[in-house]
């Protein structure tokens, strides 16, 4: 469907415009599909990503600003998200024995879990978006890197 037929918008000032607006739409559209996907497994698309950063530096634990940092959408409230996953057993903080002002943060073995149980589902999760070919995916993703250049 079309973005003109989705949000019942016919007119654009110019392409640029229908541009920006299409990837907000999508970006939303995306987010949500994202949330279902993982609202079975107990967890919101933003803590996802805050395991997956972890998972990429295991066993090394991170501090709170370099998965802030690393987040995509870094507005997110990190330190929320941590204390939902550390509740969750998904995560672990632990006070640095070198330094008392630093917090280490690592993924547990059952934040690990969550994440084998979600990688499982990946292909199947990423067949609808196949409608595009790999060498459009990667067009794709070019022209979205220079967007953000």
């Amino acid at each position: 469907m079309s973005l003109e037929q989705d949000i019942k918008q016919e007119k654009f000032q110019n392409e640029y415009e229908k541009m920006v607006v299409n990837i907000l739409y999508t970006s939303s559209w995306l987010y949500n599909i994202n949330s279902s996907r993982f609202k079975q497994h107990g967890i919101t698309p933003e803590q996802y990503n805050v395991l997956r950063i972890l998972r990429g530096s295991n066993p090394k634990p991170m501090m709170l600003a370099d998965i802030t940092c690393r987040m995509i959408d870094k507005n997110s409230n990190a330190t929320r998200l941590v204390e939902k996953l550390r509740q969750k057993g998904l995560l672990r903080r632990e006070i640095c024995e070198n330094n008392r002002r630093q917090v280490d943060i690592s993924i547990t073995e059952k934040g690990m879990e969550v994440l084998k149980k979600i990688d499982r589902e990946t292909e199947t999760w990423l067949e609808p978006f196949k409608v595009l070919t790999k060498p459009e995916a990667q067009e794709l993703n070019r022209m979205l890197d220079r967007l953000r250049e």
